[in-house]
């Protein structure tokens, strides 16, 4: 399942003239029933709506006056996301003459024209308010607040992601939230500006476009519409015609695969990387320990099974956090049986909550070798959104190979890997395009697609190491950069940027001026440092003759200091 819950707008949406139909209101306690969630999302006072609609109980959470409260149905509980304005606000309002005028817990409302008083008022009595409106009406809000706000205080509540919800909505102030979705939905009578940036736009208006919309999510949880939701899509690097590889974040069984040092962690740290900036959740269940430091997720490490698992279910039961499950201290025999416990525990979260949104399973030769089998509790067919990563492909459980559709094959020899997970797979053999190799670059095979090379994205932890290791780190001799001089007179060695900055700044302008005109510094940079960028600046530095020693050392040192921390 992806989608895990309905966030709906009120006014325009669900209901028309302040009132939700029969049909409508059958099709949401449908939708509660497929066992999803349901959010209402509106701009009205909280009082107000319960006057109106009767049926709030149909919603795990409402999220009223426009994100600054959120209500809950079934226990009255009421949080408030902002500090009302001051009372003075209002009166200021009133004795400017501002009409129709209405409180709530947290927002002011009235309608237009008032907005030139409303605003002026803000700004002389130096408040920090905004305004937002929707179809007329003119709603002054704490800063920072609306309905994208509250939506994720809600669910966040539900223990939801916004990547597994569904937004709907007919008006301007219903752009912030739908934006927030993992797809954004407008009812026919939506205005025209909401339409043209949403996902999909019903057939059909008000409660019927509802009732339209939530009879496809019980039915294909709207696989019809991920063609149209690219731009979820991860990049990963680039192919050698320098167009964008991505990877779908909602579907498919991706293996890493090649020799030890290939650079399978690398590509597995982008691919994470990536995952953890556009906030799906993962979890990591890492044997050797090669993930236990990665940023943005918190590691579980223990030699007691029970108590490990439920450390790592505590972690994961905020959509927010992501786990590295370290297996270090349990004994080798010990970790496929763990995996094995674990696995239906994770694949009851999913069922729940549509989350972890992606397992990562490295040395997976190891922990789903191939003589393990299928048991009541996993199936092949659950593990969805899944990485494995492994040196040994053949070694992998035939039945979870079988669910391959992308393989990423690094190292020296990937036709040798390509061929072993063919022939475990039992598959016709996939030939890659020997004139196309450029050396130690990865293959991307989409299952049925032609294979190709791409440049994997620098992980930003390798980055982090990179700019640590050539700042501050110590090169070895054959590596570092030497001032000789044009006569060799000199023989200063730099085995880093900070020590090549003070030589640079101590050598004579004649040995640092023949450098220069020797291309050294560029050669330095894009060789060793592999800096193509830095090596660029560089060369415009070396090409401008009329430039002085000083002015060419501040540049290069300028053009250091913007790519590597270094110490003062």
């Amino acid at each position: 399942m992806r989608y895990a819950a309905l966030a709906c707008d009120y006014d325009g949406t669900i209901a028309s003239h302040g009132v939700v139909d029969t049909p409508t209101v059958e099709a949401l306690a449908r939708l509660r029933a497929s066992g999803r969630r349901l959010v209402l999302v509106t701009g009205r006072d909280l009082d107000d709506l319960m006057r109106v609609f009767p049926h709030v109980h149909l919603f795990d959470r409402i999220v009223a006056e426009n994100g600054a409260v959120v209500y809950d149905p079934a226990t009255h509980d009421v949080q408030m996301l902002g500090d009302p304005p001051p009372d003075e606000f209002a009166r200021e309002l009133e004795r400017r003459g501002v009409s129709p005028l209405s409180m709530g817990r947290v927002i002011v409302a009235t309608w237009e024209p008032n907005d030139p008083i409303v605003l002026q008022t803000i700004r002389e009595m130096g408040l920090e308010l905004q305004v937002i409106f929707n179809k007329g009406a003119v709603m002054v809000l704490p800063s920072g607040v609306n309905k994208a706000t509250g939506l994720r205080r809600a669910l966040e509540d539900l223990k939801l992601s916004p990547h597994n919800t569904v937004g709907v909505g007919d008006a301007e102030n219903d752009h912030a939230f739908l934006g927030a979705c993992e797809c954004a939905v407008a009812v026919a009578n939506a205005l025209d500006s909401l339409k043209a940036r949403v996902d999909y736009v019903t057939a059909t208006d008000h409660g019927g476009g509802i009732v339209e919309l939530i009879d496809h999510i019980i039915v294909s949880d709207l696989a019809e519409l991920n063609p149209r939701l690219t731009r979820h899509d991860l990049a990963i690097g680039q192919s050698t015609t320098g167009a964008d590889v991505h990877l779908a974040p909602h579907k498919g069984v991706i293996l890493v695969a090649g020799p030890s040092g290939g650079g399978k962690t690398t590509v597995t740290t982008t691919i994470l990387e990536r995952l953890c900036d556009a906030t799906y959740q993962v979890c990591i269940v890492d044997p050797e320990g090669d993930y236990h430091d990665f940023p943005g997720a918190i590691a579980v490490r223990g030699n007691d099974t029970r108590t490990l698992a439920d450390e790592a279910l505590r972690v994961l039961d905020r959509p927010s956090e992501n786990a590295v499950v370290n297996l270090l201290d349990l004994r080798l025999d010990d970790r496929p049986p763990f995996l094995q416990s674990l696995l239906p525990r994770l694949l009851e979260l999913r069922a729940a909550t549509a989350r972890p949104h992606w397992i990562v399973l490295d040395e997976a030769h190891h922990l789903l070798p191939s003589s393990w089998r299928p048991s009541e509790a996993i199936v092949p067919a659950q593990l969805n959104t899944i990485a494995l990563v492994t040196v040994h492909p053949e070694h992998v459980a035939t039945s979870v190979l079988r669910m391959v559709d992308t393989l990423i094959v690094v190292g020296r020899e990937p036709q040798s890997t390509i061929d072993a997970f063919t022939r475990a797979r039992g598959d016709a053999a996939i030939r890659l395009p020997a004139h196309e190799d450029v050396s130690n670059l990865p293959w991307l095979v989409r299952i049925g697609e032609p294979p190709f090379q791409f440049r994997v994205f620098e992980p930003a932890a390798d980055r982090r190491r990179h700019q640590r290791k050539y700042a501050e780190g110590k090169l070895g001799e054959d590596i570092s950069f030497y001032f000789r001089g044009p006569e060799g007179r000199l023989n200063l060695r730099a085995q880093n940027l900070e020590l090549f900055m003070q030589l640079a700044d101590g050598v004579d302008d004649e040995t640092w001026e023949y450098h220069l005109q020797q291309h050294d510094v560029s050669r330095w940079f894009r060789d060793v440092i592999k800096d193509e960028s830095l090596a660029e600046d560089a060369v415009e530095v070396e090409s401008r003759n009329e430039l002085s020693p000083n002015d060419s050392r501040a540049r290069i040192r300028a053009a250091i200091q913007r790519r590597y921390t270094t110490p003062a």
